[in-house]
């Protein structure tokens, strides 16, 4: 195919290594790892598909221009210049979300507010219309973004962020972000291949992530709608073609996923969510607490957990994080067990020895995913 373009897919801190193995497996060309971001090469057919197919993409984006600016005046007739029409009639609506990491431009919401006036006065003096302004659900949502002095001026295939998957109708007091939470999978190497529990599964997204996983099924299938659709170039039927081969890449899952929560809240809205996401057969969820639970299993078997923190909620953090250490010494053996923490300070109470420590945000929070390995009673054998 000729019409290779370039692309960038923004991510989390941490995970840009994973989403770089995606696009590859995905078959993206010349793919670069950035800072929170990767950059790749693909055409129209593969745009749809990254946006379908990516767990650790937060937006998939499609650079247009690209120039230096140096002032407000010159960033203004820089926009104004480019060719709006190819992508946006008088009547459409537009968004923009511009980052700036520069000495000279420091506001990012005036960046914004700038391109979007120079937008709107090319087309007020070409057709004496304008496009509206629509935050939400614009028809062409633009992201700008300074470097120093290099501003790309981007079209945002996504809409919006790619961890709104759609399923999620309800959610408890600390959500974790459907991006996050696949993320914290593939880094703790789950694919599937035995069996699952998260603990304390709050309102179910780290088990419906690790099912879709296991399944390969494309997480962004339940979604409503994406950036694309709306644009001038709009192909439904390549999209349709898309859609149905990633579709036929899915595969059968052959064990458990558990979520254990001990309020019956959490428990309701995991199953409400989990049938949303048309994964009810392959995850069970339980009123369970974790402290007085044990192993169900005598396989193997992979835990990925988020526990709450003490931001949040009340909670004595030393006595919770040494119960958890407790729990899985005692009553989890042949177990590999992962759980992402901001609260640094707890770890030292968990009374093992982490194997790995990745460092990740939880939103602003600074937060480590640590891997606790408990074996198959030798250890304990040993010591006694």
């Amino acid at each position: 195919m000729g019409n290779n373009f370039k692309m960038v897919a923004k991510t989390l801190f941490g995970f840009e290594p994973l989403l770089a193995k995606e696009l590859r497996n995905l078959g993206a060309m010349e793919v670069k790892e950035g800072v929170r971001s990767v950059s790749f090469v693909g055409d129209k057919g593969f745009m749809y598909k990254a946006n379908l197919s990516l767990r650790t993409a937060i937006k998939v984006l499609k650079p247009i221009d690209s120039f230096k600016v140096f002032s407000e005046e010159d960033l203004y007739k820089k926009v104004k210049r480019m060719p709006w029409e190819k992508y946006l009639d008088a009547t459409d609506t537009l968004a923009i979300d511009a980052t700036v990491h520069s000495d000279k431009f420091t506001h990012s919401k005036y960046i914004a507010l700038k391109s979007k006036d120079a937008i709107v006065d090319r087309f007020r003096e070409k057709y004496e219309q304008r496009p509206g302004i629509d935050l939400d659900f614009p028809t062409l949502r633009i992201n700008m973004h300074i470097e120093k002095d290099t501003c790309t001026v981007s079209l945002d295939s996504s809409g919006q962020s790619l961890h709104k998957r759609g399923y999620k109708s309800a959610t408890n007091i600390a959500p974790i972000n459907e991006v996050l939470a696949a993320g914290m999978l593939l880094h703790s190497g789950w694919d599937g291949q035995c069996d699952f529990l998260d603990p304390m599964c709050g309102s179910g997204t780290i088990l419906i992530e690790a099912a879709m996983i296991a399944c390969n099924i494309p997480p962004n299938l339940n979604r409503k709608e994406f950036g694309f659709e709306k644009w001038k170039d709009w192909d439904e039927a390549l999209f349709e073609k898309i859609e149905e081969s990633v579709l036929k890449k899915m595969r059968d899952f052959h064990f458990t996923i558990k979520g254990y929560d001990k309020a019956p809240s959490a428990v309701h809205k995991a199953k409400d969510n989990v049938e949303n996401a048309n994964l009810s057969e392959f995850i069970t969820v339980e009123q369970q607490d974790f402290f007085k639970s044990e192993k169900q299993t005598e396989r193997h078997l992979h835990m990925v957990f988020n526990p709450p923190y003490g931001e949040r909620l009340n909670i004595d953090m030393p006595e919770f994080y040494k119960a958890i250490g407790d729990t899985l010494k005692q009553s989890y053996p042949g177990t590999h067990a992962w759980f992402i923490t901001s609260n640094l300070e707890a770890i030292k109470h968990v009374g093992l020895r982490p194997s790995r420590k990745i460092k990740l945000f939880n939103g602003s929070l600074e937060s480590k995913l640590l891997k606790y390995e408990i074996y198959e009673g030798s250890k304990k054998a040993k010591k006694q």
